[in-house]
């Protein structure tokens, strides 16, 4: 486990199946779906296509105040031999401290050390504030890829970041 911190939360490297992972996991699925609701029931190719392999995991990123409650998580995966990012969550009322921009910044940071030369990932239309964070960091924006371009085609946003 890697750790680096600032002055009010900390960054540490834990597995996929960490219990405070898994929670903000979790709660990510509950929003999501509240946000999500009005689209209809979730299709199985929808399902299979926003679901994470725990083989396919190379990092995973959590972010930890300092009273130990998790507020934040990213994962990278593998992609078909990309480098992919997958479930970037800040926890409600933690958002707003930097906390994603934290997040995204070591998840690139250990996708370059490994070699990559970019980062991908998708996103979904109702989520404007994650969209706003990925631009600002300098995300483009790139065709939807598979299997979001089949499975959740009008719902995808996908990004790239270059990292070489």
């Amino acid at each position: 486990m890697t750790t680096t911190s600032d002055a009010s939360y900390t960054l540490e490297s834990v597995d996929w199946a960490d219990p405070r992972a898994a929670a903000l996991r979790d709660a990510m699925d509950a929003e999501m779906g509240a946000r999500y609701a009005s689209a209809g029931p979730m299709s199985a190719a929808a399902h299979a296509a926003l679901t994470v392999d725990p083989a396919a995991v190379r990092h995973v990123v959590l972010a930890v105040d300092h009273d130990g409650t998790p507020i934040g998580h990213a994962a990278l995966r593998d992609h078909g031999g990309e480098w992919e990012v997958k479930r970037v969550v800040v926890a409600a009322g933690q958002r707003g401290r930097g906390v994603g921009r934290a997040i995204m910044s070591e998840v690139e940071r250990v996708a370059r050390a490994a070699g990559a030369e970019r980062v991908i990932l998708q996103t979904g239309d109702r989520q404007p504030e994650a969209e706003a964070l990925y631009a600002a960091l300098g995300w483009t924006r790139i065709p939807t890829y598979p299997p979001y371009d089949t499975a959740l085609p009008l719902q995808s946003r996908c990004y790239e970041k270059r990292l070489a």
